[in-house]
């Protein structure tokens, strides 16, 4: 049977790759271990992940320093794994474009939730990108682009273009962020019913990383991300999208 997904675990401990690699791979994922920056570079040289696995404690090049490599070179998920208490490493990870996080100790059934929730909107942007290919169409169709602001955003690539049509960076949750305010425009969007819609129910509704993501997204479309005029927050209520 084959793999439903590719898995690149990031970490130094021996005892937490051969669990991981253990657990995971009996649930139906491929999986590759190594212990730091040099082995993950050699790892993504043979194959790109649908995930990187990432702890952010490494010794010598930090996962902080690994995320920002991994951003500016491969588009994939990151789920970064901190301590219970790096509150601050949780924010600037999310800030600089993790997907997700968890928090050791973790409960592996929940780790394998994140990773596939992570897994599915990878795996989703990836395959509207190869039939977008084959059709020999950039971007997709006309009829999958929608304006925000200045950018567009097409929604068979699950890609974001600025006003000049160069491409954006995107992760897979902020595009699910995006493309629902996009269709659910002048709606006022609490932050659990924003969790329902881009299916990420594994968040707690009151968690940062929901507000951390549409920050991002503001300084990607908003003309000034510090007066947003396109993704406004209404005060007690959520956040809510004027075209």
């Amino acid at each position: 049977m084959s793999a439903i997904g590719r898995i690149l675990v990031v970490d130094d401990d021996p005892d937490i790759r051969d669990m991981l690699s253990e657990y995971l791979g009996l649930h139906g994922l491929e999986v590759t271990a190594v212990d730091g920056g040099a082995a993950m570079r050699d790892a993504l040289a043979q194959g790109i992940p649908d995930v990187v696995l990432l702890d952010l404690r490494l010794p010598g090049e930090d996962g902080l320093s690994l995320l920002r490599y991994l951003r500016e070179k491969h588009a994939l998920g990151v789920v970064m794994v901190t301590g219970a208490g790096e509150t601050v490493d949780r924010i600037v990870g999310l800030e600089m474009g993790a997907d997700d996080y968890i928090a050791k100790p973790f409960e592996p059934r929940e780790l394998l939730a994140r990773i596939k929730s992570v897994m599915r909107r990878v795996q989703g942007g990836s395959l509207s990108s190869i039939q977008t290919a084959t059709t020999g169409v950039r971007g997709g169709t006309g009829g999958d682009r929608v304006s925000v602001g200045a950018c567009s955003l097409d929604l068979g690539s699950h890609r974001l273009f600025d006003a000049q049509g160069e491409e954006m960076m995107l992760t897979a949750m902020e595009f699910d962020l995006l493309k629902v305010f996009v269709e659910h425009p002048n709606q006022v969007l609490s932050r659990d019913r924003l969790l329902t819609l881009t299916r990420n129910r594994e968040w707690e509704p009151f968690d940062r990383s929901i507000d951390i993501r549409i920050a991002r997204l503001r300084r990607k479309v908003e003309p000034d991300p510090e007066r947003p005029r396109l993704i406004r927050t209404v005060r007690s209520a959520g956040y809510m999208y004027v075209p």
